[in-house]
């Protein structure tokens, strides 16, 4: 694996090997941790600036240790700390930062614009999230499920819910490249592109992967090794689209009937934020809008045994790491 000075920005652009190497590399780079060895001359002196035009918990906090364990410095730039696209083009905000930065996150919106960035900065560009694509997430879900089941390649990795967008995208590709069975359990009107799903079915043919698309949920969970879903709305959607969603996606809960088809050791995974209680400001306004005490999964799912979720929260950390180091680092 030989990924220095290169962009991260959607698993597509990637290698089977090239992604098992980031896999194991993040699990090295976690056993160091754990172990108490400093890791801070992997990047020391590197500067990293982390832009976000969609603000986060896990990826900034992520993003900020694994380059402090590292040895390298941090500048934040929240969406009201920086004029990209507003008063400066994209290209120009690039060519800036990359004088100043050896390397350069963005999360936000549109894929074009991390991909503008990755063009014109001259320096590694790292996709924090997009509309369509969540590659670092990519690499802590793979770290973590081979964590808990010790390889990759067979396991049946079934996906529940609005399957269109970054989770279900990017979540396909990488399971095409490593030779795992995906399935996209969901009403149709939320499977993943057709031209998407046809170059996954095209990759899946050279590496023993199948793509599996069901509305069937007996059939889709039937002896699944893992479980996944994401929240079904994003944050500022209107309530019109909160009560499609919900009663559309609603059979697709991850719960305990889903689970009654999987493997008796299955584990369940989410990206986070859930919306499994009433403990969250938004969690209270869906049940007094809605009426329902949860939305994707239920709590009885959440915070079982089954749950790897925090385990995987976790492993963004360690992953991130993987990522800047093989893009910017001398790795050994």
């Amino acid at each position: 694996m030989d990924l220095k000075g290169k962009h991260f920005l959607k698993m597509l652009d990637f290698t089977p090997e090239e992604i098992n190497g980031l896999v194991d590399l993040s699990l090295r780079l976690k056993d160091e941790k754990k172990s108490g060895k400093s890791q801070a001359a992997y990047l020391a002196g590197k500067n990293i600036a982390l832009i976000f035009e969609k603000t986060s918990t896990r990826t900034r906090c992520s993003f900020e240790v694994a380059a402090h364990d590292m040895g390298a410095h941090v500048t934040y730039l929240d969406p009201s700390g920086s004029q990209i696209g507003k008063k400066e083009s994209i290209a120009d905000t690039a060519r800036v930062l990359g004088r100043m930065y050896d390397g350069i996150e963005y999360r936000g919106f549109e894929q074009e614009k991390v991909e503008a960035l990755a063009k014109f900065a001259g320096v590694p560009v790292w996709n924090g999230l997009t509309n369509e694509s969540h590659p670092t997430q990519m690499i802590a879900d793979m770290m973590t499920i081979k964590e808990h089941f010790g390889k990759l390649k067979g396991i049946k990795f079934v996906y529940m819910g609005d399957a269109r967008y970054n989770m279900g995208n990017s979540l396909m590709v990488t399971c095409a490249k490593l030779g795992m069975d995906f399935v996209a359990c969901t009403n149709e009107k939320y499977f993943p592109e057709k031209w998407l799903v046809e170059k996954c079915e095209e990759i899946a043919k050279e590496t023993g992967a199948t793509i599996t698309l069901t509305s069937d949920v007996a059939a889709g969970c039937k002896d699944a090794d893992v479980i996944y879903t994401d929240v079904w709305v994003s944050m500022g959607e209107p309530d019109a689209v909160w009560e499609e969603r919900i009663k559309e996606l609603s059979p697709y809960q991850v719960n305990a009937e889903a689970f009654s088809y999987a493997k008796p050791n299955a584990k369940f995974m989410h990206c986070l934020p859930a919306f499994h209680d009433l403990n969250t400001t938004i969690g209270l306004q869906i049940h007094d809008k809605f009426g329902i005490d949860c939305m994707e999964v239920t709590d009885e799912i959440f915070e079982s045994e089954r749950s790897i979720v925090f385990d995987e929260a976790e492993n963004r950390m360690h992953s991130i790491k993987a990522v800047m180091y093989a893009t910017l680092g001398d790795v050994r």
